[in-house]
């Protein structure tokens, strides 16, 4: 009879993470955390609202597409605003505001119902499963993201690495194009009769992901400012997107490309250094820039090495000048389609 890792002794789960530590060459407390992320995207997604959550993200690239090797700690979900909120979307095609005035409505209707929803009946849900689980672990709810805390097997904590999932909320989007696929842990297979949690979640198309992050990487190049750590990521992750030939297939998806440009704009106003108001449209007419320059290069390059130093890349990773000369290749060559 197999055995769920999560239900083993305490002894017993670090003694398999030893094991499997050698044999994949990552750190343990990674391996250790990518159990209880799994575990919890498999949690939510099977629970009786599973359906209308798409998960997306980074770490959907790494776990549902296996695009990218890099460890990300939060896990991205979208609530479709059609489920959520179907007294504003309506038949609306896009579910899209009309304007940007019903847009603050959209926004706080949606916003209010999430946290709701969130700290209600997706908190209650993921505590009694663990309850019955057995499993010790610590749930709270903040606003529109989730903090499960659980008990470490690991003796020497990384201080970059919290024994807490992050399980973020949105729900002004419907996560559409996504289809089901597969989610497992990494150490899946290199034990004998240990089952690790595993799941099927309907999760965001990579195109869609990779337009995304384009948009976020624009932004940044014209504000100069990093909004978070590790935000070197998206850098990494569009080049990994490349590798796989997401980008090919997405920067010819014009349709897809108009989406993401229109849900930005009118969801995610931001302005630019010098205070005026960054357009989207720049992506998909010849201004797309991916490139950031003096100290915001430095700044990206500061934060692309502490992912490095600490093991948040999983392959060899590429120099940061690497990355960027890629980035700028890809910024190229979205540029040139956007003008022929």
């Amino acid at each position: 009879m197999s055995d769920q890792f999560l239900s083993l002794p305490y002894e017993t789960r670090r003694y398999i993470i030893d094991r499997v530590v050698g044999r994949l060459g990552r750190r343990a407390h990674l391996l250790e955390k990518d159990v209880w992320v799994v575990w919890s995207l498999q949690t939510i997604f099977e629970s009786a609202f599973g359906e209308h959550l798409i998960f997306k993200g980074g770490t959907s690239l790494s776990k549902a597409y296996n695009i990218i090797k890099r460890f990300s700690e939060d896990v991205d979900i979208t609530y479709d605003i059609r489920a959520i909120a179907p007294d504003l979307v309506g038949d609306s095609d896009e579910a899209l505001p009309p304007n940007r005035s019903q847009e603050k409505r959209w926004t706080k209707e949606a916003r209010q119902r999430l946290a709701e929803w969130v700290k209600g009946e997706a908190k209650s849900y993921l505590q009694d499963a663990a309850l019955e689980q057995g499993l010790s672990v610590n749930i709270r709810a903040d606003g529109e993201r989730i903090f499960i805390a659980y008990e470490t097997t690991i003796e020497t904590i990384s201080k970059y690495i919290d024994p807490v999932v992050i399980l973020e909320f949105g729900a002004r989007s419907t996560g559409e194009p996504a289809a089901l696929r597969d989610v497992k842990c990494d150490m899946d297979g290199f034990v004998d009769g240990v089952v690790f949690p595993k799941v099927k979640p309907r999760v965001m198309h990579a195109e869609r992901t990779f337009w995304e992050k384009m948009a976020a990487v624009h932004v940044f190049c014209l504000q100069q400012r990093l909004r978070a750590e590790r935000f070197a990521r998206h850098w990494y992750d569009l080049v990994r997107l490349d590798d796989a030939g997401i980008a090919d297939v997405a920067l010819k998806d014009r349709t897809l490309a108009d989406s993401v440009v229109k849900h930005n704009a009118m969801f995610f106003r931001m302005k630019n250094v010098e205070g005026n108001p960054i357009d989207y449209g720049d992506l998909i007419s010849g201004k797309l820039q991916l490139v950031p320059t003096g100290d915001a290069r430095s700044a990206l390059e500061t934060d692309y090495k502490y992912m490095v130093d600490n093991g948040f890349l999983l392959d060899s990773a590429d120099t940061f000048d690497d990355v960027i000369d890629r980035c700028a290749d890809i910024e190229r060559r979205t540029n040139r389609i956007a003008l022929e």
